[in-house]
């Protein structure tokens, strides 16, 4: 078990691990939960930097920042040829040719200044209502939204790919176990309440469920592209439903 730990967090972050990799890389998928809230909980500590001077844009941006760094800009890469790819291909044979080009394209370029935007706003007003276990919330189950599609759609491309080996070994025991350890973190040690933890669950289930079903449309499954944008998308809305919550409160 100690093997997926370490696969996942080679995988998820950049952060130096030793040790031996799991013998199935599916097996670190029970541990995403648990690396986003590593991620999370460093995200906060950088922005809490910003917060000390008084300057929450700053708080906002070291956050972002850190995340990026934190990961290598792996799930904003997926994000950009997840983008070029289902709507630049005409086809699904084309958007997976696309989503395999390492170059960026316009649609690419565009989601990213996007979504990247639109953290950034939300991370402002997290910060400025002092909501740093809402910014950890977001990273879990970013990480969370990830093992639901890696267990429940086929990976997409015939010839495999980089995220083969999560994909087939994965099933409803992954799916399960990640879901339950994060509506555990959210309770536990963010200190969420039930009726706000359920909120953020559901607003996480959503997000992937809304991405899942168009990668099915579009590609038939699932690919490490779709996995990484998964994690940007849900991240995104679930803080932009934290916000909006905070802005008009109908969940305290």
């Amino acid at each position: 078990m100690a093997g997926g730990l370490v696969t996942a967090l080679r995988t998820l972050t950049a952060l130096p691990v030793p040790g031996r990799e799991a013998e199935r890389f599916s097996d670190s998928l029970y541990w995403f939960p648990l690396v986003g809230l590593v991620i999370g909980t460093l995200e906060v500590l950088l922005a809490r930097v910003g917060v000390l001077a008084g300057w929450y844009e700053m708080a906002a941006l070291f956050a972002l920042g850190g995340g990026i760094v934190l990961t290598r800009g792996i799930h904003a890469d997926g994000l950009a040829d997840l983008a070029d790819g289902f709507f630049g291909g005409r086809n699904r044979e084309a958007a997976l040719r696309i989503m395999k080009d390492p170059n960026v394209g316009s649609f690419g370029s565009l989601a990213l200044i996007f979504v990247m935007l639109f953290k950034f706003v939300c991370l402002v007003e997290l910060v400025r209502y002092g909501a740093f276990g809402t910014m950890i919330a977001g990273v879990v189950l970013a990480r969370t939204g990830q093992v639901v599609l890696a267990a429940r759609l086929p990976y997409a491309r015939a010839e495999g790919g980089t995220a083969t080996a999560f994909v087939e070994g994965a099933g409803w025991p992954h799916l399960v176990v990640a879901a339950a350890s994060a509506f555990v973190f959210l309770l536990y040690p963010v200190g969420f309440g039930w009726p706000r933890a359920l909120f953020l669950l559901a607003s996480a289930a959503a997000s992937t469920l809304a991405l899942g079903l168009m990668s099915r449309r579009k590609i038939g499954g699932v690919t490490g592209d779709v996995l990484g944008a998964c994690s940007e998308l849900t991240e995104t809305f679930v803080w932009f439903a934290a916000v909006m919550s905070l802005r008009f409160p109908f969940f305290q």
